[in-house]
């Protein structure tokens, strides 16, 4: 599955985690991509969407 938004683009971000003793280490944060069926020019397709757009309605959901 990708780990990009198809609507808006958000995608996975990276940075350090950072202990007690601030040793840093490399992590990823990733955005929450759900694979829904939305409704495109009348068709019903399959497209990865974060959660932002799902609940903004930036999509129709198909039925």
């Amino acid at each position: 599955m990708s780990k990009k938004c198809e609507i808006c683009g958000k995608g996975q971000v990276s940075g350090n985690t950072v202990s007690h003793s601030n040793r840093h280490t490399k992590r990823k944060w990733n955005a929450n991509i759900q694979t829904i069926r939305i409704e495109e020019n009348g068709t019903v397709r399959k497209a990865n969407v974060c959660t932002r757009c799902i609940k903004s309605n930036k999509v129709t959901r198909a039925n």
